[in-house]
């Protein structure tokens, strides 16, 4: 599976910006697809994911209500539409799949494919 994450940029903060995630290979065996950030010296985190096929979501707390997370499975794409953005959004954003559907589904260590990632920076 080859993954491809786009749409960073820079935003001032109450705006608004869409992240999109381009799947390749053999995208319908994966299970989630799921963004992580990453902020300069911090840890990197989970931000949202969604089940590939069935479609149910999950988010962090920072974000509920504010992003949302979408897929075109026609088009092998998942979406992050990030509303109401907040300087302490900046980060390197990522998008990864997984097989596993256990309890640390949060867990950026149970991924095993990445995109290359992409930069939002959010000024105050």
């Amino acid at each position: 599976v080859q993954l491809q994450a786009f749409g960073g940029g820079l935003v001032q903060a109450g705006g608004s910006l869409r992240l999109s995630c381009a799947a390749s290979g053999r995208t319908f065996s994966r299970y989630l697809i799921t963004w992580f950030r990453q902020a300069p010296g911090k840890d990197r985190e989970f931000v949202a994911a969604i089940s590939w096929s069935g479609g149910s979501s999950d988010y962090a707390d920072s974000v509920k209500g504010r992003f949302t997370i979408s897929k075109n499975n026609a088009e092998n794409t998942v979406y992050l539409q990030m509303n109401s953005l907040k300087p302490e959004d900046t980060a390197v954003y990522y998008c990864a799949s997984t097989d596993y559907s256990g309890s640390r589904r949060r867990d950026w260590t149970m991924y095993d494919y990445w995109g290359q990632g992409t930069l939002v920076t959010v000024s105050s």
